[in-house]
């Protein structure tokens, strides 16, 4: 990793779809040289995939909420289990182990209030090592730079 390698990064995360040359021409590069480097970065895992950005309220999810979720058990298996739990729930966009006093950090998108609701009740209140919920509704993102 180097400077360039930097350069390729910070373009590709804000703009996954520029073409090899216009990314070359940004960072400075030939054309091929630019593609080696990004295949490189590929082969070595720094790139793990090219994702687009959706607004979940132009999809019917204009509902937003990120939840801390204490568990009840702290046990490898209370943990495999609260991960598949929310790996099946699709209104679950991202679930985050963390440290403190909470385990986990959930970004949850529905399309209202009732919606959400439901999941919180039905989804979450059904998990038998569920402890604790913490939910902070989002209001507005004047700054979301996610991939």
């Amino acid at each position: 990793m180097d400077a360039i390698d930097d350069r390729i990064l910070r373009v590709l995360s804000a703009e996954a779809r520029i073409s090899n040359l216009a990314l070359a021409d940004r960072v400075g590069l030939s054309p091929s040289a630019c593609l080696r480097r990004v295949g490189a970065l590929e082969r070595a895992g720094v790139i793990t995939g090219y994702r687009a950005r959706i607004d979940p309220a132009r999809r019917g999810l204009g509902f937003v909420a990120y939840l801390t979720v204490g568990l009840s058990l702290h046990t490898r298996d209370a943990q495999a289990a609260f991960e598949a739990a929310m790996d099946r729930a699709p209104e679950v966009v991202e679930c985050h182990n963390i440290t403190g006093v909470v385990e986990y950090l959930l970004r949850v998108e529905a399309a209202d209030l009732a919606a959400f609701k439901h999941f919180h009740t039905e989804v979450l209140g059904a998990l038998p090592q569920l402890s604790s919920i913490t939910t902070h509704v989002v209001m507005g993102s004047p700054k979301d730079a996610r991939a």
